[in-house]
């Protein structure tokens, strides 16, 4: 970690590259497509080594990291949203065999209902098993807040969940 705050090129690729994964997952929930989200890891990439001398605690590298990748998700979306898209996270599902396509389908459909703190709140704690603490810490609000906005997400998730139930029968 200090060799890459001091600037060292391969050790912070080497950091980086143990969280990839993660943070290209992170980047696809946002926003819904290969290459916008190989885009958000990019600027990730970009931003993260840029600003890697301001990490004061070397422990919170990956929670660091998430958050940039959020607020880079976030600020992709916002450049995007005044293009108007056909459903372009359906792309992915049409090619694949798999039965339970509609069940993906309306999950994420769901999770896209959600307003983006509460998008937040649900990938950090239920897809990146993070504390409240750490949420709390990552989106900056209080404990308490974290706590409430998930519960309100949820809340949303199963009136939605169950009115899309109703309209298929």
């Amino acid at each position: 970690m200090k060799k890459a705050q001091k600037g060292n090129d391969e050790a912070f690729l080497t950091l980086f590259q143990q969280y990839e994964v993660e943070i290209y997952r992170v980047a696809y929930v946002y926003v819904k497509n290969k290459e916008d989200a190989l885009d958000v890891v990019q600027e990730v990439v970009y931003q993260s080594f840029k600003k890697i001398d301001t990490l004061n605690n070397p422990e919170y590298f990956k929670t660091w990291l998430m958050k940039i990748t959020m607020n880079c998700a976030i600020n992709l979306i916002k450049k995007n949203s005044k293009v108007v898209l056909i459903r372009p996270e359906y792309e992915e599902f049409i090619e694949t065999e798999e039965e339970d396509l509609p069940l993906t389908l309306s999950l994420q459909d769901l999770i896209d209902g959600l307003e983006v703190e509460e998008k937040s709140v649900v990938l950090l704690r239920f897809y990146q098993n993070h504390t409240f603490k750490e949420i709390a810490e990552l989106l900056d609000m209080p404990l308490g807040t974290a706590k409430s906005v998930l519960y309100r997400a949820i809340k949303k998730l199963r009136n939605k969940y169950f009115e899309g139930d109703r309209g298929n029968e």
